[in-house]
């Protein structure tokens, strides 16, 4: 088991490989020789943790030419996941061959910490049946994985319930992050409290909300700004998560080398924030709290079953820029840039459901695209 010395002793910045940089976005190629010098910036700064899954497309490979390949197995821990519902997974034996392939694409022949995937109540069934809890213990039994744990999403209520049928579970993956943090809909804070309520280390995802609270609206901004105009946006993000008590690592997906040395530029010496500090999170929650926005964090595991294509995540930043800002033109533009070539139109969704079955943030999909359609949509 994860023990309190090793939790405060691990670096708090972990690398999530979710949103490396692409050579070719087209083809969504990723840019492997920027990926090893982000790599090597973030291990000659003292930190350890890779997060990568076997559905972040090109993560796991990307590990391997990045830094598996290139620096000694003592100097880094890395991360996999098993998702039931990935492409070509149908039964507990492609579910479960789902491990082997994880560990040739990364080239390691143990992988430190394991997860199941995006837990929540409509999933949970095929964890169940296919006997995937006892798969991960016998993996850990043989050497194969040092610690498992889970990622999550869904209510307070039922963590509380799988972390008590559970209970040598060893750590938790959960969305945390200021904005999320007394949502009705994501309760970071009370999924937070129930992890903690169960002693469990915790591994936060999405800090910065997919990117949105590196830019947030102007009122938090001029918060954040008046309080300590040398700090980025996302130092203010990262920290807060970083300083609640039981936090293992904090996940960044960094896209490029500027946003790698600029997270490890404060989280290397990391200080909690101070008591002031907390004040002014506080004040910028409240801010953002009158702000009508979509709580989306562009993971996109909505858009590979559609079946028209649609560029969800693409289409509610474009939506959002029009919300949180009331950038029309740029609204309009950016939806302009994110349909067409083989990707549908808002209008065109055909309310199939299939996303919102997917979505960790509970957004309500459908309607959302018809509100896109009415106002992103030249007639």
């Amino acid at each position: 088991m994860l023990d309190d010395e090793f939790v405060k002793s691990m670096p708090k910045l972990g690398f999530g490989l979710m949103r490396l940089p692409r050579a070719d976005k087209e083809k969504d190629i990723i840019d492997t020789d920027l990926t090893a010098k982000m790599t090597d910036v973030f291990l000659a700064n003292g930190f350890r943790y890779f997060d990568s899954a076997y559905v972040y497309n090109g993560s796991e490979e990307a590990a391997k030419a990045a830094l598996t390949s290139r620096h000694d197995r003592s100097e880094y821990y890395i991360t996999s996941k098993l998702n039931v519902n990935a492409q070509g997974v149908h039964d507990e034996a492609s579910a479960k061959k789902e491990f082997e392939t994880s560990l040739e694409r990364e080239g390691v022949d143990y992988i430190d910490f394991y997860l199941l995937h995006a837990l929540g109540k409509n999933k949970i069934q095929k964890f169940d049946d296919w006997h995937i809890w006892d798969y991960v213990k016998q993996l850990k039994e043989e050497g194969k994985i040092r610690h498992y744990g889970f990622s999550f999403h869904d209510t307070p209520e039922f963590l509380d319930e799988l972390l008590t049928k559970h209970p040598d579970v060893e750590f938790v993956q959960l969305q945390i992050n200021y904005a999320d943090w007394n949502s009705p809909t994501v309760e970071s804070r009370r999924c937070y409290e129930v992890a903690r309520k169960h002693n469990k280390p915790i591994v936060v995802m999405e800090p910065i909300k997919g990117g949105t609270l590196a830019n947030p609206p102007a009122p938090v901004a001029e918060v954040l700004k008046k309080a300590n105009p040398d700090a980025s946006y996302a130092s203010w993000a990262l920290r807060f998560v970083a300083s609640l008590p039981g936090i293992m690592v904090v996940l960044s997906g960094m896209s490029d080398l500027a946003q790698m040395e600029e997270n490890v530029s404060f989280m290397k010496d990391f200080k909690p924030l101070s008591e002031e500090e907390m004040k002014v999170i506080e004040e910028a929650q409240k801010k953002l709290a009158e702000i009508e926005q979509i709580p989306c964090t562009a993971c996109h595991y909505c858009t590979p079953g559609c079946p028209m294509h649609i560029n969800i995540p693409s289409l509610f930043s474009a939506m959002n820029w029009e919300l949180i800002y009331g950038k029309t033109e740029r609204a309009k533009n950016s939806y302009k840039q994110n349909v067409g070539n083989g990707h549908g139109k808002a209008s065109e969704c055909i309310k199939c459901g299939q996303c919102e079955m997917q979505c960790p943030q509970h957004i309500e999909i459908r309607s959302w695209l018809k509100k896109i359609a009415d106002q992103l949509e030249d007639e």
